[in-house]
């Protein structure tokens, strides 16, 4: 494994958080623990990567999709969340970090919603780190509202008038760079409806490792796993003349 270079060091690092109910169930444990058991790990994954220099972290929290799943299931995602946005900001604050949300926060109750712009606005100075956590969020709603944003900013404009430079400021995480890295635990190969845009060129990189699970060194195989890529971005490869080099040595 080639060691950690600041070349190779992803600006920003997505997450989705997968395995938390399966960690559970190999234990004989409740759901709910399970929840309580990654969300213990948000802290641990967003130090490690910012002692690691990475300025970006985006965890895929509450999907839009996630609330078909059971009412009980549900209104314990949503108490967890509310408990973590009342007892994180001090220790965020301490450590740097500032906290964004994106999705359509309307979609939760007032108190809910307070809490998120509270704890945004408590971080907001804060430069260590930026940890986004998408709550009632998916890539499809993110285009469609983006659309909509820009025609209401250009009424009596036709489609024809719009361009990809023209829409990403209405795009959530427009003020972030693109992700470099994208991390899925859990054992799935699928990126679930998660930043469709922003990520077209990201790297890709899936583990069994369930979210509880993952540790740090974790963190650091997948970083160096990313290292080794050849980011092309659809062009020709970087890597073209250290492959020469290497066949003519």
């Amino acid at each position: 494994m080639h060691p950690i270079t600041p070349t190779a060091m992803p600006r920003h690092i997505a997450i989705i958080m997968d395995g938390n109910r399966r960690w559970a169930a190999a234990r004989g444990l409740p759901k709910a623990l399970g929840h309580g058991a990654g969300s213990r790990r948000v802290k641990t994954i967003v130090q490690a990567c910012a002692d690691r220099g990475v300025s970006h972290v985006t965890l895929f929290a509450f999907s839009t999709e996630n609330w078909r799943r059971p009412q009980e299931e549900v209104s314990g995602l949503i108490a967890l969340l509310s408990l973590y946005l009342q007892k994180e900001i001090s220790s965020m604050n301490k450590r740097g970090v500032r906290l964004q949300v994106i999705g359509d926060i309307l979609g939760f109750d007032s108190r809910v919603q307070s809490l998120i712009r509270n704890a945004q606005a408590s971080t907001a100075h804060n430069k260590a780190i930026t940890l986004t956590l998408a709550l009632n969020y998916g890539g499809r709603w993110d285009l469609l509202q983006a659309v909509k944003s820009w025609q209401l900013a250009h009424p009596g404009q036709s489609a024809e008038c719009l361009s990809e430079a023209a829409l990403e400021p209405y795009l959530q995480m427009a003020d972030a760079p693109a992700p470099d890295l994208m991390i899925r635990t859990g054992g799935e190969s699928r990126i679930s409806n998660f930043m469709l845009w922003q990520m077209a060129y990201t790297e890709l990189y899936f583990t069994d490792l369930l979210w509880p699970e993952f540790t740090p060194e974790a963190l650091d195989k997948a970083i160096a796993w990313y290292g080794q890529r050849d980011r092309r971005f659809g062009g020709e490869s970087t890597r073209k003349t250290e492959v020469i080099e290497a066949k003519a040595s």
